[in-house]
């Protein structure tokens, strides 16, 4: 079914909309980002004859996150882009002028061109786990910022009692979050089984586990583990051309940032600990792999195996982890 494309460039305070009409016309109108512009939104789709759209949008942190669950409820077809897309269909088109506006079409454009696949929001528990887990990643932000302040030295008595009850009140915060994320899981049957399942990975833990559940709300909607790892920019790139250009591969890094910052410290933690990862591991650097290189390797296969033992509900196996 074709529907007329509604192009989204969203911000804090407010979003640039742009439709692509089947007759190939285009519309811009600006709403505030509140309950208020969406239903705005929506009259003005009327207006123009429109009940349904394919709203297409960049992932920009939490800013557009009310508005996909908005234009969602009310039957549209939404699609969240990774931003990299958009630029990259930018640079086809040899975009040189960067506005709100501009970037509404372009938006709206690479919707009509690409009829990118929907985004299915999360149940509504993981929304409140992603938002537990995510404050969590703040406080300890914060508190790392505030003990390296310590730890640089503080002169003034006042500046250091201060930074010192900030700590202390952090602490409490971090202490309190990690419980009321505990307690939600284990309120949720499907989570805390799925939690479980992850607990029982070598490396993975309750706080990696609750973050895979809350940045990885809908495993079923991949069709192999090799995309939940391109999802968190967890594949290979390699950058070869001739005879002349012969790079290093890395890892791609276009994708969930949160996952990859979750996945390196139990990367570690098996390595150090897990016989299966270290035996595994011992075959790449017999290969020539450098200690990065093994690291992302065994970071990817954390999330191959978190894909595996979700999928089929079945706990780490070694033996199944082989092929992962």
């Amino acid at each position: 079914m074709n529907l007329p494309c509604l192009g989204i460039d969203i911000a804090k305070v407010k979003f640039n909309v742009c439709l692509l009409q089947l007759t190939g016309k285009l519309k811009h109108k600006v709403f505030s980002n509140t309950a208020t512009g969406f239903e705005q939104l929506q009259q003005w789709l009327k207006k123009h004859e429109v009940q349904l759209v394919h709203a297409c949008l960049e992932a920009t942190g939490t800013y557009g996150e009310a508005l996909s669950l908005y234009l969602h409820q009310h039957g549209h077809t939404v699609s969240v882009m990774n931003p990299a897309a958009i630029k990259a269909f930018a640079a086809s088109r040899l975009s040189r002028t960067k506005t709100d506006r501009v970037d509404a079409e372009l938006i709206a454009r690479f919707c009509l061109a690409h009829q990118p696949p929907a985004w299915i929001p999360p149940a509504p528990e993981v929304r409140e786990l992603q938002a537990l887990v995510r404050r969590l990643e703040s406080l300890l932000e914060m508190r790392v910022a505030e003990e390296n302040r310590l730890a640089a030295g503080v002169t003034v008595a006042a500046v250091r009692s201060s930074v010192e009850e900030l700590l202390t009140h952090l602490k409490d915060q971090i202490t309190r979050t990690q419980k009321l994320i505990r307690k939600h899981i284990d309120k949720h049957p499907g989570l805390k089984q799925q939690s479980e399942l992850l607990n029982s990975i070598p490396g993975i833990a309750d706080t990696t586990a609750a973050l895979l559940l809350a940045e990885v709300p809908n495993i079923k909607q991949y069709r192999s583990a090799r995309q939940v790892a391109a999802f968190a920019g967890l594949v290979p790139r390699e950058r070869q051309s001739g005879s002349s250009v012969k790079g290093r591969v890395r890892l791609s890094k276009i994708g969930n940032a949160r996952l990859r910052k979750a996945l390196y410290f139990p990367a570690i933690t098996a390595l150090r600990c897990s016989p299966f990862f270290r035996h595994w591991a011992e075959g790449l650097r017999q290969r020539g792999k450098s200690k990065m290189s093994v690291i992302g390797a065994v970071m990817r296969k954390l999330i191959h195996i978190a894909y595996g033992v979700l999928k089929s509900g079945r706990p780490f196996d070694p033996e199944l982890a082989k092929s992962a």
